[in-house]
């Protein structure tokens, strides 16, 4: 056997394949024998079928078959042993008509190569990390919140301003049968009040939908649909008001604020404040880190240029689905998941060069971390460490949630390496203000 390689151009490449008949003869001629041996064919007697019709019946299959083990074995090590690095798998050279006896046969593979590039992890333009701060408007807004879910709910008999109304809202022929808590204060139009307030507890009244709430995110809550359908909504619900309750705040004292905090931590409505932007602050960690994520990675695929085997890669990707792809359709496929490959080769090179792979220990402790989490919720706050290790085995043994886990934490220790590395500048904003700027729209 012989494997030579010839470098059609910095991306491309062809490897040709030449396998002489005694490579693969005997092997061929050991599954033929043994075929002959539990061979049932009508006129003989099992194993003593002539040798000429087992060939001429399965030498042809079983050739092909035992020299493709021998192709795909072999390109393998040649591939591993010159430690090629290639972009999808190697595409086969086709052949109009193989003569399986021939002394020699020859075959060709198409390589597509990763190409050589560098990447700089400090770009020319900063890119923007966004601390939220909880504004004061917002802290203000979850300390009442607060109040009210501590405080006394007591049931009314009629329909007033200031109350908490439960509402069934419905529309047969749209298919909305929907049920919602609001606030008096989120209703609109003197009119609807006015009705409201007429109809009462229990009686059902007709209601145009616009122009019933401040609010587009609360109608679309009450008719329990979302808030990019309600253009569709109907002009029209009947609403049936079947609870109105008021609720009396919670007073912020020493009571409430043990209630809501370790005791003795919170000792004053500063002290409260205090914990709420921290927690607040917190949670909006996530979603910023996500955001600075995914615009680090649209800075490194911008900034770091090279070019790719795109023909090789067309060629690839109409034949490597379950349902081979016409040229055109492989060449759209191409397009969506060029950029994907971009950051798959910048992401393995960032990996390479500072040393970030995942190591198995690390992959247990953070696994371990995030039972300890989930175990948190539900009360199961001091779990044995053989516990944790325990339900971690049983998670490790299913390869998909291996991965799903591997994949989280490569995210997070590629986070922390740009936070150190890259080219960032710091931007404090509240709430709002990320929307716009991050998303272009409010929520």
């Amino acid at each position: 056997m012989q494997i030579t390689r010839t470098d059609v151009d910095a991306l491309n490449a062809k490897v040709a394949i030449s396998i002489e008949q005694n490579d693969f003869a005997e092997k061929v001629d050991n599954i033929l024998k043994d075929y002959r041996k539990s061979a049932n064919i009508p006129g003989f007697r099992k194993g003593h079928v002539p040798m000429g019709m087992i060939k001429k019946q399965y030498e042809t299959a079983v050739t092909a078959d035992e020299v493709n083990k021998l192709l795909q074995e072999n390109l393998n090590k040649y591939i591993q042993d010159e430690k090629l690095e290639l972009l999808g798998n190697p595409l086969p050279v086709m052949q109009e008509e193989i003569d399986w006896k021939a002394d020699s046969l020859s075959f060709e593979f198409e390589l597509g190569l990763a190409p050589s590039f560098e990447v700089k992890i400090k770009g020319k333009k900063a890119v923007t990390q966004y601390q939220i701060e909880a504004d004061k408007k917002m802290i203000d807004e979850q300390v009442q919140y607060l109040q009210k879910q501590y405080g006394k709910i007591e049931a009314q008999t009629a329909v007033e301003e200031g109350l908490e109304l439960s509402l069934k809202v419905t529309n047969e022929a749209a298919e909305i049968d929907a049920t919602t808590t609001i606030e008096w204060e989120q209703l609109k139009g003197k009119k609807n009040l006015d009705a409201l307030k007429a109809a009462g507890l229990n009686n059902t009244i007709t209601l145009n939908t616009k122009g019933l709430f401040k609010e587009d995110h609360v109608l679309a809550r009450a008719l329990g649909i979302t808030v990019d359908k309600l253009e569709e909504a109907p002009k029209e619900v009947t609403v049936t008001v079947t609870e109105a309750n008021k609720r009396t705040l919670a007073d912020l004292d020493q009571e409430l604020f043990d209630k809501l905090y370790e005791p003795g931590t919170v000792k004053n409505v500063t002290d409260l404040k205090a914990k709420i932007k921290e927690g607040v602050e917190k949670q909006f960690e996530q979603q910023t880190e996500q955001k600075l994520l995914n615009d680090v990675t649209e800075s490194l695929i911008d900034e770091t240029k090279f070019d790719l085997p795109k023909e090789f890669l067309v060629r690839w990707l109409q034949n490597t689905g379950e349902q081979p792809l016409t040229e055109e359709e492989a060449a759209e496929e191409y397009e969506k998941s060029e950029k994907g490959i971009r950051y798959q080769l910048i992401e393995g090179a960032l990996i390479k060069e500072h040393d970030l792979q995942i190591q198995f220990e690390e992959l247990q402790e953070f696994a371990k971390g995030m039972i300890k989490q989930q175990m948190a919720q539900y009360g199961q706050l001091d779990p044995s460490d053989k516990d944790l290790e325990d339900i971690a085995a049983r998670i490790f043994s299913n390869q998909e949630e291996t991965k799903r886990l591997s994949d989280q934490l490569m995210s997070k220790k590629l986070l922390d390496f740009y936070k150190e590395k890259a080219n960032l500048k710091v931007k404090k904003v509240n709430y709002d203000a990320f929307v716009k700027e991050a998303y272009g729209n409010a929520q």
